[in-house]
């Protein structure tokens, strides 16, 4: 059984979370929280009484847009104590997602909140709260990078990924079943990825090595296809590319 904290800024919102975490039975008890900082003194006081104490708090679902310390703001505080509880974000915004999973959010539900979504979200806090390794709230998966499609959250595999657009400060990634937009820019991407064969062939393009299915020299142009997609090599990371598809084979 969970005990969780409900935390937004709108009272309508608020009443209706808390309204439907007191329906789901697998929460013991619910409170609610008007702003970030009322939601830190009582975090505060959980941790005061201990793990299992009276007051003890197990998850937080928090709201990220809000008047003075948002969520991001309060979600990163709690990564410094010893024993924080377990975050959902519930937002209306789309574009915090990337932010939220490198925090290690259990979940990132989008307002309004559909019933379906929030037991789906107390089911992964359920399952974390009970096992005795848990994972570690602020250590990002590596492996996987959070994408949002109608609504839901969902993890695409870095590996996965044959190439990657740059579109200003949003990348699209490319992968064989379809693209996803992440807000991300394709700078932070490259440093990221480097170490993972990603490297950058253009201003606009990222390519993973291992996807590269040919290499094409015509005229004193370079191109390669990735993905079955043909795309322009830059002069500028031509030989590089070169050099480092040479040493794979």
């Amino acid at each position: 059984m969970l005990r969780a904290l409900a935390v937004d800024d709108e009272l309508p919102s608020l009443e209706e979370l808390l309204y439907l975490l007191s329906a789901d039975p697998r929460i013991a008890g619910v409170e609610g929280a008007g702003d970030a900082t009322a939601a830190l003194r009582r975090i505060n006081r959980a941790l005061e009484s201990g793990p299992g104490g009276p007051d003890a708090v197990d998850v937080v679902f928090l709201d990220i847009q809000m008047p003075g310390l948002d969520g991001l703001d309060l979600a990163r505080l709690l990564t410094g104590f010893a024993h924080p509880p377990l975050v959902v974000f519930v937002t209306a915004h789309e574009d915090f997602a990337v932010q939220a999973f490198d925090l290690k959010a259990v979940d990132y539900l989008l307002k309004p909140v559909r019933k379906e979504r929030l037991a789906e979200a107390v089911r992964r806090a359920a399952e974390l709260r009970g096992t005795a390794s848990r994972i570690p709230v602020h250590e990002p998966d590596p492996d996987h990078i959070p994408v949002e499609l109608g609504g839901v959250t969902r993890f695409v595999a870095v590996d996965d990924i044959t190439h990657v657009e740059a579109r200003g400060d949003y990348a699209r990634l490319h992968t064989d079943k379809g693209s996803h937009l992440v807000r991300i820019p394709l700078s932070t991407l490259e440093e990221r990825w480097r170490a993972r064969g990603f490297v950058r062939i253009h201003r606009r393009h990222l390519v993973a090595l291992r996807h590269i299915g040919e290499l094409r020299l015509d005229a004193g142009t370079v191109s390669v296809v990735v993905g079955g997609e043909e795309l322009q090599v830059s002069r500028r990371h031509a030989r590089e590319l070169r050099d480092l598809l040479m040493r794979r084979t």
